[in-house]
């Protein structure tokens, strides 16, 4: 089925857009308005999605020692297990603990004169413990790959622009990658923050979860009016547009705020973010479309610059996030300004 968005959403209600029998003005309204969307008729069977929560889950259930063999404080390529409370957004401690993985490649160590966003490119750390966990998880990969090209085309046509237009941007090897995390409930000290408020900084992001709640989306009506709730509709992913859209559309297209509320108590919640996003040295160029003249202009912020070689917001959001494996992998960035500086 599929709905359409609207500025006066209730509290519980997001557009819904079905990618089998796409109404495309349906999800040109989502993303203009809203920014967010549940999608379904994707082809991702439910045997997929139960397989890769169940992985997810076995993960966290080994034991620590096994766990922490993959800190990500190892990895000069930010991939691995981060522990509860070392992530930051925007400088607060996050309350969940997560494995970042990405596509398997060689290290992509930085020539001299090549930018330090190269760093990002690299191995995975995987558990001795669990073997099938590579293969499940580089398939995720692969099938969501082609759900968010299938969808990011048809949200280009939706919106009267070239459907391809930024297919040589995501060519070669596209910096996609998956997060599996658990929220363990709420923080010792009352903290209820599971991931602060924020964008995400590139393109398009998938989520599945478990169906326990806690994710929230800033109301269409700005700040003031708070949060909406996001409901779990079985067998739907739920899709936000990240900064570089909204960039590229000059506001156009709608980047929204969201978070993550920890469930009350020692309940846990699982999800795994699929980030769709460029190659890192792609320039991502601003898109041409008819509705070009009714765009707003991009949310400005001082303490987010935005650049429009993808590699530099992809390393900025690394550094920050994760301090530790910065200071300890690569002190010269902790002072870097943006490109150019480390």
């Amino acid at each position: 089925m599929t709905a359409t968005a609207h500025p006066s959403l209730s509290r519980t209600d997001l557009p819904v857009v079905d990618l089998a029998h796409l109404d495309r003005e349906a999800l040109h309204r989502a993303a203009r308005d809203v920014g967010f969307f549940q999608l379904v008729g994707h082809g991702i069977s439910p045997e997929e999605s139960d397989e890769l929560l169940r992985v997810s889950r076995t993960f966290f259930e080994l034991p620590e020692a096994d766990r922490v063999a993959l800190d990500n404080r190892n990895s000069p390529h930010f991939r691995g297990y981060t522990r509860i409370g070392k992530e930051l957004t925007r400088g607060t401690r996050d309350w969940r603990d997560q494995l970042d993985i990405g596509e398997e490649l060689p290290p992509h160590v930085p020539g001299q004169g090549e930018p330090a966003y190269w760093w990002l490119e690299g191995p995975n750390q995987w558990p001795a413990a669990q073997p099938e966990l590579r293969e499940v998880t580089q398939r995720w990969i692969a099938r969501l790959s082609a759900v968010a090209d299938h969808l990011l085309h048809e949200l280009l046509a939706s919106i009267g622009a070239p459907p391809d237009f930024y297919d040589d941007a995501f060519a070669g090897h596209p910096r996609s990658h998956l997060k599996l995390i658990r929220y363990p409930g709420r923080a010792p000290v009352g903290d209820d923050q599971g991931v602060g408020v924020h964008k995400d900084y590139g393109f398009l992001t998938l989520l599945l979860t478990d169906g326990v709640g806690g994710l929230q989306v800033e109301s269409p009506e700005g700040p003031e009016a708070g949060f909406i709730d996001v409901p779990h509709i079985p067998g739907a992913f739920v899709v936000n547009l990240g900064e570089l859209l909204e960039v590229a559309t000059n506001g156009y297209l709608k980047a929204t705020n969201h978070r993550v509320v920890s469930p009350p108590g020692a309940r846990e919640r699982f999800s795994a973010p699929f980030f769709y996003n460029p190659r890192l040295d792609a320039r991502i160029e601003p898109l041409s479309f008819p509705h070009a003249a009714k765009a707003t202009g991009v949310t400005e912020d001082p303490h987010n610059p935005l650049f429009a070689e993808f590699g530099w917001n992809e390393l900025k959001g690394w550094v920050r996030a994760h301090p530790e494996v910065t200071a300890r992998q690569h002190p010269e960035l902790l002072t870097a300004a943006g490109p150019g500086a480390a």
